[in-house]
């Protein structure tokens, strides 16, 4: 994503006291249950990272690959969760099912994500470690993975790994794109760009399965969502307001959405602000005919002055009547 190539609609605005502070600048897909693009804002044809929404997808490459975990321990393996005492019993439990600790963990040592996780851990006398932080239940899937796989475990996370190539493999054909742009994910795994068209459409092909790995990894997250986000978070909040959606953030304000009738939605606020992201997609769920109180919530964020409400994160006037 070029600066230069960056000429999307002014989709969010944050207002303090009556007055426009900020603006967000975002792009929107919509595709329908065939996967074709029905509605868009911005540009959703160029690639994009979509960094931990990534993980759905990648983990239909490990259950291909040889991965048997199942229930909550599967909603973990594609999560970024919040660091809770029962995400990292989950991780702990994982990579025991195959004779290995956390010490066979590389992702980035971090410190709980949750607020109150955080405070009990930094108490307990730890400080960032691989375990607690978001991605160790990817990384833990992973390892899973290779050793069903007959895979080596110190390596795996080298993009030519067995595992890596799965999940490149699964990316490709639930998105339609070709996987491109190979980086590194903050979690120290491999990352590829894919547009947002297909991300949608990936998302919109998780959530209508019915068999299969994909319909595994939808039927996880719709199960156990505090297991594939944590307790306090707008992803299963929104798992629990609408029956049969699954949806997955991403890091630098990506958001992907699978609607039960095949619709995806890929969301991608262009400078990487996450403040507006639940705000942009509870609105856009609305236009698509939803309707329940959370995303009533969720549709606006509060702006504080002193501690109090003093205005709102909140979709821009866009015209979107035509979505519905």
């Amino acid at each position: 994503m070029s600066a230069e190539s960056i000429n999307d609609p002014v989709v969010l605005e944050v207002v303090r006291n009556d007055f426009v502070e900020s603006v967000h600048h975002a792009r929107v897909a919509v595709t329908g249950p065939d996967g074709s693009l029905l509605q868009a804002i911005g540009d959703v044809a160029s690639r994009m990272f979509p960094r931990s929404a990534s993980k759905p997808l990648q983990a239909v490459g490990m259950l291909r690959a040889g991965l048997d975990v199942a229930g909550e321990h599967l909603a973990l393996a594609a999560a970024s969760h919040s660091g809770e005492e029962f995400h990292r019993e989950g991780v702990r439990t994982m990579l025991a099912s195959v004779g290995l600790d956390e010490a066979a963990l590389q992702n980035t040592p971090l410190l709980p994500m949750d607020r109150e996780a955080q405070i009990a851990w930094i108490r307990a006398g730890h400080g960032p470690e691989s375990i607690a932080g978001d991605c160790s239940g990817k990384h833990a899937a992973m390892l899973v993975t290779a050793v069903r796989a007959g895979a080596g475990v110190t390596d795996y996370l080298d993009p030519a790994h067995p595992v890596q190539q799965a999940c490149h493999e699964a990316i490709g054909d639930l998105t339609g794109d070709d996987p491109q742009d190979l980086a590194v994910d903050g979690c120290g795994a491999p990352l590829w760009s894919v547009s947002l068209i297909g991300l949608a459409r990936g998302y919109g092909r998780l959530a209508a399965a019915t068999d299969g790995p994909e319909c595994a990894i939808a039927d996880a997250f719709r199960a156990h969502p505090e297991w594939a986000s944590g307790t306090t978070r707008d992803e299963a909040a929104l798992h629990h307001a609408i029956p049969g959606l699954v949806c997955k953030a991403g890091a630098e304000a990506v958001f992907g959405i699978g609607l039960p009738d095949g619709t995806g939605v890929a969301i991608k606020i262009v400078d990487g602000s996450g403040r507006g992201r639940s705000v942009v997609a509870a609105t856009v769920l609305q236009r698509l005919g939803y309707d329940h109180p959370t995303l009533d919530a969720q549709s606006t964020a509060p702006v504080l002055g002193h501690g109090a409400p003093v205005g709102a994160v909140r979709v821009a006037d866009l015209d979107l009547a035509g979505w519905v």
